[in-house]
């Protein structure tokens, strides 16, 4: 049994109530580990719902709360983390950066689940100066733009076998499920369906960041006769719409570092037509759960062919490979070579003190 501190961001609960990617990760995992016998410590807003012992320094998520300043509830966790750090074996933060000028001071084993996209420029220097922070990619795509970051490996996100239930894909359309953003491509969806002469239901948001796109690019698309437009939608909804589905589109434009939407799909049976981005070719297995593209045309003909996939094995690959009990597995091998380390002390000296 080991003794686990799980730090989440404070952003959203854990579970997030709305959108959250990392928030839903972080408690699939803890929830996993607790049933798996291990003790764990869950730091998250005080919302958060969780099999774990739950510590907060906040009452509610940042997002839905009148704060102002989201450092301070941020730096507050930090703290309150390092001062019970000697009741873990092992601290593992799903926060960034924040934390790594504070914990490389501290000879207590720590790990940092990298959840989002790393091919920004400002990202290379502090991922250079911090070469000795042990970190994990959730996918190995995700590691390209920083190579020179201290990987120990690389665990694929997990959900609860029994949160969504394989369906027949009876439903004559396909989805589209996530953000109307840039680089998720919601038109390219559209047209796909279009050209393929089937319906489209579209599931998504729209963040505020994305508005003038929307409403430049997308919402006149929604009026097409072929278009079905459900808004956000939430858990319980999500698993029909996908298992009725005869399958997901997923024509991203970018280096996603891991689509959850893809997982979920393949929960409830449903394969996959996904660009040849990111971590797409590590998560979709052409011809057996879907088919990898680079055109709205292939795309197209692809679902064609979509009968030739087997729904049983996509089902059959997502509890092989992204049960959370697999996530969990492979996060406790990665802190049992951690523990077993010797305690490495470094000492970082001011300029003054080196002279």
């Amino acid at each position: 049994m080991l003794r686990i501190a799980q730090i989440a961001p404070l952003i959203e609960s854990v579970p997030p109530k709305f959108y959250g990617g990392t928030e839903r990760v972080v408690a699939y995992l803890t929830n996993a580990l607790v049933k798996l016998g291990h003790e764990v410590t869950l730091f998250a807003s005080g919302d958060s719902i969780t099999k774990a012992r739950l510590i907060s320094v906040t009452p509610t998520a940042l997002r839905l709360s009148n704060c102002i300043d989201h450092m301070a509830g941020n730096v507050l966790q930090l703290q309150e983390v390092m001062d019970r750090a000697h009741e873990f074996d092992l601290l593992h933060f799903h926060t960034d950066y924040l934390h790594f000028p504070v914990t490389r001071l501290s000879h207590k084993k720590t790990l940092t689940t990298l959840h989002g996209r790393l091919d920004i420029p400002e990202l290379k220097p502090l991922y250079k100066k911090f070469t000795d922070i042990p970190v994990i990619s959730i996918s190995n795509s995700q590691r390209r733009p920083l190579p020179m970051a201290n990987w120990v490996g690389t665990v694929y996100h997990g959900l609860p076998e029994d949160l969504y239930q394989p369906g027949n894909g009876e439903g004559d359309y396909v989805v589209f499920l996530g953000r109307f953003s840039p680089e998720k491509r919601a038109d390219r969806a559209i047209e796909i369906a279009r050209q393929a002469g089937i319906k489209i239901k579209i599931a998504a948001k729209v963040d505020k960041a994305d508005e003038r796109y929307f409403e430049t690019e997308i919402r006149h698309l929604l009026d097409l006769p072929h278009v079905e437009y459900l808004h956000e939608i939430g858990e319980a909804e999500k698993g029909p719409l996908l298992a009725n589905a005869k399958a997901l589109l997923f024509p991203i434009d970018w280096p996603e570092p891991f689509g959850m939407v893809l997982i979920e799909a393949l929960a409830c049976g449903t394969p996959v037509i996904a660009y040849n981005h990111g971590s797409v070719p590590e998560l979709i297995e052409p011809g057996k759960t879907g088919f990898i593209v680079d055109s709205i045309d292939k795309a197209a003909a692809a679902l064609q062919n979509i009968h030739l996939i087997s729904r049983k094995a996509c089902r059959e690959t997502f509890e092989r490979k992204y049960s959370d009990i697999v996530m969990a597995k492979n996060y406790v091998q990665l802190y049992e070579k951690s523990v077993r380390k010797q305690p490495e002390r470094k000492f970082y000296l001011t300029q003054a003190y080196r002279k």
